[in-house]
């Protein structure tokens, strides 16, 4: 895999209360946790999607930015 290939989107998480928790899953046949962080409120975490990272659970009120729009967690 070249750079380019590994080099996925950002997401931008704000939390809206104190902790909100960032989960990484892993790609492949078994989906994993692989990386677990916790924010409070206010704090900001940029996320990226690479080759180990498929997807990210997010647990509590967050705001997350994409380059596809804005959405709130937690509702």
């Amino acid at each position: 895999m070249s750079n380019l290939e590994i080099q996925g989107d950002y997401i931008v998480v704000k939390a809206l209360e104190n902790g909100v928790t960032l989960i990484g899953l892993t790609r492949g046949q078994n989906t994993k946790f692989h990386h677990t962080e916790k924010l409070d409120k206010g704090e900001v975490m940029i996320a990226q999607f690479t080759e180990h990272t498929s997807a990210i659970k997010i647990r509590g009120r967050a705001r997350v930015y994409t380059k596809h729009g804005q959405v709130e967690t937690g509702e």
